[in-house]
């Protein structure tokens, strides 16, 4: 992860860059069968997260130059990110995951979102940001309306997960349609 990339701080969230106790903190949260489905893993797929593949996640943030850990209650709890970062077109996709299951339901994740559109739209001076959910993620595609996410298309049966398909909704907030952040 880039020193550059500025920790972002909420009421109750802290995006931060990982550091060396991470490794230990995502291992211990593990593979949840039920949050892994909503990111579009069949339950059969799902397999024990192992020490490595943690050590392998945390790692992976130096691939990724506008990403954070997702720190809530002095805990990890998931992670955020922005994609396809394109400055010239001035967008981006953005990425989160919440991995422990008691945060869920919370807000912590619409909190989250919300710091990283300020960071985009305000010191990266992009005008969109777009993801794309699984439509039977109704929980993130709640958060995602509360943060301003509008939806703009569905594709259909793109993932296949448990036996059957499913469409993914795509969904984008532009710079001009959120309210300036309050000081």
């Amino acid at each position: 992860m880039s020193s550059t990339t500025p920790d972002l701080e909420g009421i109750d969230v802290r995006l931060r860059q990982p550091h060396e106790g991470d490794i230990d903190a995502r291992f211990a949260l593990g593979a949840n069968v039920d949050i892994a489905v909503m990111f579009g893993l069949s339950r059969d797929d799902v397999s024990p997260l192992t020490r490595a593949a943690a050590e392998k996640w945390v790692q992976n943030f130096d691939q990724h130059l506008h990403a954070w850990i997702i720190e809530a209650e002095g805990r990890l709890i998931g992670e955020i990110r922005l994609d396809r970062v394109d400055l010239r077109d001035r967008r981006a996709s953005m990425a989160i995951g919440i991995y422990d299951k008691a945060f869920l339901g919370r807000g912590f994740g619409s909190t989250a979102i919300k710091l990283v559109l300020g960071y985009a739209f305000g010191v990266l001076q992009l005008h969109r940001i777009s993801v794309r959910v699984l439509a039977y993620n109704h929980r993130a595609i709640r958060a995602y309306e509360k943060c301003g996410f509008v939806t703009e298309g569905r594709e259909r049966e793109t993932a296949f997960v448990d036996g059957h398909w499913h469409d993914d909704i795509m969904m984008g907030v532009l710079a001009h349609e959120l309210e300036p952040p309050k000081p």
